[in-house]
């Protein structure tokens, strides 16, 4: 089971990306599973969101304590103790950030993105996550990118899925293609 934990702030999507890539699961026959955990629902509030995919059924119905890899969608939540905790050694943190990230444990892997920018640039609005799930696929290839573009015509629909499937082929081009295929543990 491949378990992918996604830390953010009310207003980011956060929750949405977590529901979009276990649909996404969906659309390629595994099983998916996606919540939330946060505390005070208002803009800018950290928001935690965990996802499963596995290709049998998940019967475990907890948080992700110990994920393969991590999304991060404020690149200021580093520096919140515990966003970190648990991941497995050789995973995967994604952040969104317009540079390069240092100071991280060299038992991870860093990758950045600054998809706050893209997606003000496409969207017209400062919403991460759909580029981040985007580079996310690309760089784990644990999905196809035409999974999420289907999760997404099942959600949205008009201007604004014409948008977010522009923003997710070029987030995808901002990314190595399967740079992080061998950090994943089995899908089992």
């Amino acid at each position: 089971m491949l378990e992918i934990r996604i830390h953010g702030r009310g207003g980011q999507g956060n929750v949405v990306a977590a529901y979009l890539l276990a649909a996404a699961a969906f659309e390629v026959n595994r099983y998916g599973q996606a919540f939330p955990n946060f505390g005070a629902e208002r803009r800018g509030a950290p928001v935690t969101a965990f996802v499963r995919i596995k290709d049998s059924p998940i019967k475990r119905r907890n948080q992700v304590q110990t994920p393969d890899f991590l999304i991060i969608q404020d690149e200021a939540l580093l520096h919140v103790p515990g966003v970190l905790d648990g991941l497995k050694p050789g995973g995967g943190i994604l952040v969104n950030a317009r540079q390069p990230i240092s100071g991280i444990s060299n038992d991870f892997t860093v990758a950045t993105l600054p998809a706050t920018g893209l997606a003000q640039k496409i969207l017209g609005r400062p919403v991460p996550n759909t580029a981040l799930l985007a580079a996310f696929l690309t760089l784990t290839d644990i999905l196809p990118l035409d999974a999420l573009n289907q999760a997404l015509g099942r959600r949205f629909q008009g201007k604004i899925l014409d948008n977010n499937l522009a923003l997710i082929a070029e987030a995808a081009t901002q990314v190595p293609q399967a740079a992080w295929a061998d950090l994943q543990t089995e899908v089992a």
